[in-house]
């Protein structure tokens, strides 16, 4: 999952443009809104043996209500050209990780990447993710749920590296744990289509501890992807340790909580429910008590962000990269403005003082509401089942 500003109202632009106006007289060069972000974009950063840029881009679309129009969870739109052109931006700016999934349309998220990255494939790093009972002609997602028995992986596999146009996958993802399905198959699955070469790399999302170590030992994991942000810090109890023991990285998603660390999400701010809904009307974090409450987290990012002479969507990303140097976020956006501004907080640095300061003032504010809808939630941190 991708964060948004694109959908934001009105007021809220306005205050994130005067934002933007105040501080820019104070920002130095490198750490301004689409300003020389060529060398700190270019940085890079290793997920187990796969090297990436240090912010990746999450692609995660689907159709718009009207003909052409694609959007993302948060009803943000653009077209499927300008879709394109987003990513071949973000390609020209350093970015050599983009993230997608089967599921993020369904098929449509990974064909506008395939078609984006096209000229360029072999000098970046594609993430796919699989797992979902999608039927693989319609898109229809069938009531089942999950699918990860090992015939389904290698059918998607296959559909994927169509939509993709290529001939490797550099990092697949199980989307979900198959509660009905052993890891251990599932792992020896991605194995083979290793030793096939239509995969190089293994990784699982929101996984229980125990699936993790069993996975790692059939098909060792480069990487983690969890939902991890000032926002939602659960990754740190349990995850993140056992990600530095195995030495597997983290890419974290909706490393922006959603939009709400970007400061533009008002307290009055109601999420539509059609004709596209948002996301987040369904997630209590966002319902109108809660949201009241978790403003006080951006009293503190916007503090922060004025005294790094940053806006708060890099003070975010910033302070994730400053947690390990195995942590990618991979903030999405339908705006190239904001992708410019989210790869300068490559530029936002910490000193060992500053961090505790900052991790304190974050700890001390108490987040109401869960992270995800009950249903979502039930599929997080779930382990599969013994192999027999």
């Amino acid at each position: 999952m991708s964060r948004t500003r694109d959908a934001d109202n009105h007021s809220a632009h306005l205050d994130r443009r005067g934002f933007l106006m105040a501080t820019a007289a104070l920002a130095s060069a490198a750490m301004l809104p689409g300003a020389a972000h060529a060398a700190t974009a270019l940085r890079r950063r290793r997920l187990g043996g796969l090297e990436v840029s240090a912010l990746g881009l999450g692609c995660q679309w689907r159709p718009g209500t009207t003909p052409g129009a694609v959007i993302d969870l948060y009803s943000c739109g653009f077209d499927r050209r300008s879709a394109v052109n987003l990513v071949r931006r973000a390609v020209d700016r350093g970015v050599t990780f983009f993230d997608t999934a089967e599921a993020y349309g369904p098929f449509l998220s990974e064909e506008i990447v395939g078609e984006a990255l096209q000229g360029v494939r072999d000098n970046v790093v594609i993430a796919t993710k699989f797992g979902f009972d999608i039927d693989l002609v319609t898109g229809e997602r069938r009531p089942s749920g999950l699918n990860s028995r090992p015939e389904h992986i290698r059918q998607v596999v296959e559909a994927q590296l169509r939509r993709l146009r290529t001939d490797r996958i550099d990092l697949l993802y199980q989307h979900r744990v198959d509660p009905h399905v052993p890891i251990e198959d599932v792992a020896g699955t991605v194995k083979d289509l290793i030793g096939q070469g239509k995969v190089r790399h293994f990784g699982l999302s929101e996984p229980g501890l125990q699936t993790i170590r069993r996975a790692h030992a059939v098909q060792p994991l480069t990487a983690i992807q969890n939902e991890y942000s000032m926002l939602w810090r659960g990754a740190e109890a349990q995850i993140l340790p056992l990600c530095e023991e195995l030495g597997i990285g983290f890419v974290c998603w909706s490393p922006l909580g959603m939009g709400f660390l970007t400061g533009t999400v008002q307290a009055d701010r109601r999420f539509a429910t059609e004709p596209a809904p948002d996301f987040r009307a369904a997630v209590p974090r966002f319902a109108p008590e809660a949201l009241k409450a978790n403003l006080a987290l951006v009293d503190v990012v916007r503090t922060w962000a004025q005294r790094k002479n940053a806006t708060p969507a890099q003070l975010a990303l910033g302070w994730l990269l400053a947690q390990r140097p195995d942590v990618v976020p991979i903030p999405g956006t339908t705006n190239e403005a904001h992708l410019d501004e989210n790869l300068g907080a490559t530029a936002v640095t910490f000193t060992a003082d500053e961090l505790i300061q900052l991790n304190a003032a974050v700890t001390a504010v108490a987040i109401r509401g869960e992270r995800l809808p009950p249903a979502v939630m039930q599929m997080s941190g779930v382990e599969a089942p013994p192999k027999q």
